[in-house]
């Protein structure tokens, strides 16, 4: 059985972003250590743009062969003319409106999310799926995320997009490893607690 991860930055606070979403005030903490550690553990969260302009194209996948993200998170490409962010890896977009995916490596899920998680899930592979946001698709598929590693940089944002847009529920994930940087970041990386 395969993992779904989220792996997502955030404010102490919880917050990924703005009320827009907007997380570019977060840039500033991936210093030289920050992207070492990236480049190493995590390159294929990196966008296919970003590994090409940093000359990491070459760099095998780690942890992750497929990718999921929400609509907004994938607008973001898309205002840049970028049809897909993560064509290194297998795309799917969750969305209700977009009818159409403009890239043949970006499927869309309109109908029964869950369902195709479970389905992505249950394949065989050596390598588990990133949930690359947002906070809404990471709400609907709270049930099935079965690892959280997340980055928190050292500053409080007060409101904002939370990581997690959905009623409330408790759901238990235990501590598995803390990473800690000179920038004040941490990267805690939690299991679901089954």
């Amino acid at each position: 059985m395969r993992k779904l991860t989220y792996f997502i930055a955030c404010s102490i606070d919880g917050f990924i972003g703005d009320e827009s979403g907007d997380a570019s005030y977060m840039f500033r903490f991936v210093d030289e250590e920050f992207f070492e550690f990236l480049k190493a553990e995590y390159p294929e969260t990196m966008s296919t743009q970003g590994r090409r302009a940093f000359g990491l194209d070459d760099l095998a996948n780690r942890r992750f062969d497929t990718v999921i993200q929400g609509r907004a998170s994938y607008d973001l490409a898309l205002k840049e003319g970028i049809t897909s962010p993560y064509a290194h890896l297998r795309e799917y977009v969750a969305s209700r409106t977009l009818k159409e995916s403009p890239d043949p490596n970006v499927e869309i899920v309109a109908d029964d999310l869950v369902g195709k998680v479970r389905e992505l899930k249950a394949e065989e592979g050596a390598f588990g799926i990133y949930l690359c946001g947002g906070s809404v698709l990471a709400g609907e598929l709270v049930d099935e995320i079965d690892e959280l590693v997340i980055k928190a940089y050292p500053v409080v944002q007060g409101s904002g997009m939370p990581m997690f847009r959905s009623g409330f529920a408790i759901s238990e994930f235990e501590l598995d490893d803390v990473r800690t940087f000179k920038n004040g970041a941490l990267v805690r990386t939690y299991s679901r607690k089954r």
